[in-house]
């Protein structure tokens, strides 16, 4: 099969014309390079969460799977390597943002408040404490960089690159996926302070929800049970690795090993959320 991709953590393959294979490793990146060290199943976690998520918001939008049982994989990939962390889904016309939902104020976005009072340029109260819950969820999308860092912009922005009916149908969207899904993991310990989602559009322009979908790599996830306004919180998601990281010195692209402990309580933050979340043991 022809390996059309090999991101900081997903394979892609070339199935058919129509058809691709995404395959989650468990390799881990932070800062944007990608860790030398494994975090073992976390490929097969994030996978089967986005599974349960792309499930629970198809009356909200259509979504890029066809399948996620190796039985109905090509013949190569029906092997225990593509177990649980893979998914045959359809070919769609990428669009060139990063749709990024915010309904709390924290990371660069509590940052850039600090300094301004807006967030990529959308002002907000007055007065709002660092995590605090804004009063209306906010879409503030960054271009889709091949390498580097993606880079905020504006809706105006958004609607120039893509046109103004497909951006405003994006932004709506990505608000009420993000709205559906942080109520119901508020009903489960778990709150979503921010997200990413990508979309393209299906041979008939039809937009359609693609990519992953609030895993503990593309969102925040806080256990609401330690919530507390007014400083970080602790987290269900590679933010424990990132803050390893900064308070350690460690240097990403030094290429020595993580220690063992770090990448345990790595993996067991993701097999939390994913219990939360879905009611069921990894």
């Amino acid at each position: 099969m022809k390996k059309i991709s090999s991101g900081k953590v997903r394979e892609i393959y070339e199935v058919e014309e129509d058809k691709l294979l995404l395959v989650v490793s468990d390799r881990i990146s932070a800062f944007d390079y990608i860790l030398p060290s494994l975090v073992p199943n976390k490929g097969k976690i994030l996978n089967q969460i986005s599974k349960f998520w792309f499930d629970f918001t198809k009356d909200i939008i259509p979504n890029h799977v066809i399948s996620t049982d190796t039985k109905d994989f090509p013949t190569e990939f029906q092997t225990e390597a593509f177990e649980g962390r893979s998914m045959l889904v359809k070919k769609l016309k990428m669009i060139p943002v990063e749709c990024i939902v915010r309904g709390y104020i924290t990371g660069s976005g509590w940052k850039s408040y600090q300094e301004n009072g807006t967030v990529c340029g959308i002002k907000l109260p007055e007065g709002l404490q660092e995590s605090e819950k804004l009063p209306e969820p906010i879409f503030t999308p960054t271009t889709k960089a091949a390498e580097g860092h993606d880079e905020n912009i504006s809706f105006e922005d958004v609607c120039q690159l893509i046109g103004k009916d497909l951006a405003e149908e994006l932004r709506a969207k990505t608000i009420e996926i993000y709205s559906k899904c942080a109520e119901y993991a508020l009903t489960k310990g778990v709150i979503i302070a921010d997200t990413k989602f990508e979309f393209g559009t299906d041979e008939n322009g039809k937009l359609v929800l693609g990519d992953e979908v609030l895993t503990p790599d593309s969102s925040r996830f806080w256990p609401a049970s330690d919530y507390q306004v007014g400083k970080s919180q602790k987290s269900f998601d590679k933010q424990y690795m990132r803050d390893w990281i900064k308070s350690t010195g460690y240097q990403p692209e030094s290429g020595s090993p993580i220690p063992d402990d770090v990448i345990h309580t790595t993996v067991n933050k993701y097999k939390e959320a994913y219990k939360l979340l879905t009611g069921k043991d990894f």
